[in-house]
């Protein structure tokens, strides 16, 4: 039986502490007032920022034009033109006031989507094990379970704080929940009877359910495994790990439609269900390694063998691959028919992303493909370690750029906001998935394959 160490429990709630003052500080310097931003946008002008520049022309436009109206001899024309540059120049204040009021709130849930979809990703994994019959991964069955205990927590918050955006935020993050965007937007009205604030959070909680009464009842019929003297319960996980992977691959695209693609709702892609499963099921199996990797170097998992690293790092590989061929499949299409309503996610993320969106493409195809194609490196710890934590740091970069150009535009930074919901959320993730390893025998020892699964060598 595995005992969560008070070393590691200390870190844990360390970084959930330190999560915390991070993500303070950034509620605490987000509220600008409308002086504030003009102020910020006067000295991007003066440093050369493109969007500086367009702000103290319209800064000195005001000027010019206030001027203007208080000049009795000003003609009707002149005045109607500063009106409207005055218009012009509140508007892009107040557009900038809220991206930089955005910002903590997509630091926090990019953070906490990140971390749910490796336990959602380790899921469908597991899953997959038992529904293929597989004899080689049995041995890691336990360290399976206990990442998706993170499952229930993790998705609850990333609901609940897309929903506390709208309601305490005032429509942070998801711009089609705001009634006054709604009412002058034909595309989001034609949508709207999907995208609702409450059916959001209904179809949350839907998706969420299946999810955990598979984890719940899988999780119960292996451990019953453990003292029975027959194989009904390995056969009932067999079987409703079965039905769970076609409730899976529908809720899963229906998932990444309202709790990422929605953030920009004028785009939509064919791919993006595909393309967001690929991502979670190489950072879940990535952190499967690190964690067997871990509790075998505390004594633990004697039975886990290079074989079963190498296996894992083949998954990594591939998935990292199949993550790769859906990126180019999506973006080409989109990029090569030029339509301007589609092709304008891509521009945006090129120009005001340019470092994370092309550094994103080079550590989860570049270095993966690079590094994890030698048959031999696979077997080598430090070398599995070191390829993970940079497919990792990837896909959170990817998720980086699927939310915050939609919700703080140019207004980006990783700073402390963002370093300190990183923190938050890996101290809670720490926290759960190390307890809920103390909860039971980390061998699966009456499952029928964990005889193939300890000797499994090639």
């Amino acid at each position: 039986m595995y005992t969560f160490s008070n070393k590691l429990k200390t870190f844990s709630i360390a970084l959930m502490i330190l999560g915390l003052l991070g993500v303070g500080y950034g509620f605490m310097t987000s509220h600008k007032s409308f002086e504030d931003v003009e102020t910020i946008l006067a000295e991007e002008a003066h440093h050369g920022g493109g969007h500086g520049e367009e702000t103290a022309h319209a800064v000195t436009e005001k000027a010019h034009d206030a001027h203007a109206t208080e000049n009795t001899h000003a003609n009707d024309t002149h005045g109607a033109e500063a009106g409207s540059h005055v218009d012009e120049h509140k508007k892009h204040v107040e557009h900038v006031q809220h991206q930089i009021a955005n910002r903590p709130w997509a630091a926090i849930y990019v953070a906490a989507f990140f971390f749910m979809m490796i336990a959602l990703g380790v899921l469908a994994f597991y899953a997959v094990q038992w529904a293929s019959q597989s004899g080689w991964s049995p041995v890691l069955f336990r360290v399976m379970e206990g990442i998706t205990a993170y499952l229930l927590p993790g998705a609850l918050i990333v609901v609940g704080v897309a929903a506390a955006s709208h309601f305490i935020g005032h429509n942070n993050i998801f711009v089609w929940m705001d009634p006054e965007v709604v009412a002058h937007d034909k595309l989001i009205q034609g949508k709207s009877g999907w995208l609702n604030v409450w059916g959001f959070i209904i179809r949350g909680l839907i998706f969420i359910g299946g999810w955990v009464l598979y984890r719940q009842f899988s999780r119960k019929f292996s451990i019953a495994q453990d003292n029975a003297s027959d194989n009904k319960n390995f056969k009932k996980t067999f079987r409703i790990s079965a039905a769970f992977l076609v409730f899976f691959l529908y809720t899963e695209s229906m998932m990444s439609w309202d709790w990422i693609m929605s953030v920009d709702p004028h785009w939509f892609s064919t791919l993006f269900g595909w393309y967001v499963l690929a991502g979670m099921m190489v950072c879940g199996i990535t952190v499967i390694a690190f964690i067997s990797l871990y509790l075998k170097s505390r004594g633990y998992l004697e039975l886990v063998n290079d074989s079963h690293l190498h296996d894992l790092a083949k998954f990594m590989f591939g998935f990292s691959i199949f993550w790769a061929y859906l990126w180019f499949s999506q973006f080409m299409l989109i990029w090569y028919a030029n339509i301007p309503e589609e092709v304008t996610y891509f521009v945006t993320r090129i120009n005001d992303y340019t470092l994370p969106f092309f550094g994103m493409l080079v550590l989860n195809l570049v270095f993966p493909f690079l590094v994890l194609m030698n048959s031999d490196y696979k077997r080598i710890p430090w070398f599995v370690v070191m390829a993970g934590v940079v497919i990792l740091i990837g896909h959170y970069i990817d998720v980086f750029n699927m939310i915050m150009p939609a919700t703080v535009g140019d207004r980006w930074f990783i700073g402390i906001p963002e370093l300190g919901a990183l923190s938050l959320f890996a101290g809670l993730f720490i926290y759960v998935v190390f307890t809920a390893l103390t909860k039971a025998p980390l061998l699966a020892k009456r499952n029928p394959f964990v005889k193939e699964s300890e000797h499994f060598h090639y």
